[in-house]
């Protein structure tokens, strides 16, 4: 459950660097006359089919970086969720199943103890007491 929390911007940086890259490479070739030396157009610089190639690269990045945001929200709410044996409780920890004091211990340096929550307590109260022999606050009585 190691989790690096800028995750989804460095992948997000990272599509954004490579679809910048394009629009970089996009005006490149059309100041450098690529389309001159590879196809034999003429020698003027094109501002026509550069901006319509920069317009459909900016409308495919938009649609791709949208996608890409919902992925990763997506996955990110999902590996936020703790897997926890439902017969012996241990806890799922990268392919590896730990009991769940270990589990606390190893990523949370923090040590466990047992106890019991009050409405725990208050049942098991009722289940020991014999019927109707204890208050449900069953105090010792001193004789």
């Amino acid at each position: 459950m190691k989790r690096i929390q800028n995750k989804p911007n460095t992948i997000l940086w990272i599509e954004a660097a490579g679809f910048s890259l394009l629009l970089g490479l996009c005006w490149l070739g059309e100041l450098l006359h690529m389309p001159h030396y590879i196809f034999g157009e003429s020698y003027e610089f094109n501002w026509h089919r550069a901006l319509v190639r920069t317009t459909f690269v900016l409308i495919i990045w938009a649609w791709v970086h949208f996608l890409t945001r919902r992925i990763v929200k997506r996955l990110h709410y999902l590996e936020e969720f703790l897997r926890v044996c439902s017969w012996c409780r241990k806890v799922c920890d990268e392919g590896e199943w730990l009991e769940m004091e270990k589990y606390f211990k190893s990523r949370f340096a923090t040590k466990t103890s047992h106890g019991m929550c009050p409405e725990c307590l208050e049942k098991k109260k009722q289940e020991l007491a014999p019927a109707g022999d204890l208050p449900s606050d069953a105090e010792p009585s001193s004789n």
